[in-house]
């Protein structure tokens, strides 16, 4: 873990969760009120019935505009895209979303590992992918993708989890650069955005 390591020129910040992960991210994204140069996406494991119920949350919850997913859309920094229930978010090399319905990973759709394996392929050493906490293992292959890729791995200390699995499940199969808890993931975010000014 490269408690030291210092990011710079970061593009898109993507976050994966699923059971208990809401918490997380209703205790960063309020936080966050501009971010220079990049944008956050967020891949949550949600039921396929529900269509606007976490988008509708996080806008009330966040400063940063919450911008619809449709296919094709523009990947814009400072900006939070949130992956649509049933669909996989897919990253494409002109900087715009993508959706697919092919089948579930890991019973997901959107899956964590889809996305954060595309973002890997398009986006390299200027992607950080963040896992918080989940009761599978989505996200591990994913993660390992990233970091393949150049880019920074981070991972929820399973501790502050309220599912540890999937925090768990990827420290035990990769070297994250950063294990940290929710107000450390959040001191993290702003320490990115402020080498980017």
């Amino acid at each position: 873990m490269e408690e030291n390591k210092i990011i710079t020129g970061c593009k898109v910040i993507i976050i994966g969760g699923s059971a208990g992960s809401l918490y997380a991210l209703i205790q960063i994204l309020p936080e966050i009120v501009k971010v220079n140069s990049f944008a956050i996406v967020i891949v949550v494991h949600r039921k396929s019935s529900d269509e606007q119920t976490l988008e509708d949350l996080l806008t009330l919850k966040s400063k940063l505009e919450v911008k619809p997913v449709e296919d094709k859309v523009p990947l814009l920094p400072n900006y939070i895209y949130i992956a649509p229930s049933n669909y996989h978010l897919l990253f494409e090399k002109e900087e715009t979303l993508s959706l697919d319905t092919s089948e579930k990973i890991n019973y997901s759709r959107p899956s964590i590992d889809v996305s954060f394996e595309s973002a890997a392929e398009v986006y390299g050493s200027s992607l950080i992918g963040i896992l918080l906490s989940g009761s599978n293992k989505d996200g591990t292959l994913g993660l390992q993708a990233i970091q393949a890729a150049g880019g920074t791995v981070v991972v929820q200390n399973p501790l502050s989890a309220e599912m540890p699995f999937m925090p768990n499940n990827a420290i035990l199969n990769m070297t994250p650069d950063f294990i940290l808890n929710v107000q450390e993931i959040l001191e993290f975010i702003l320490s990115v955005n402020s080498t980017e000014i």
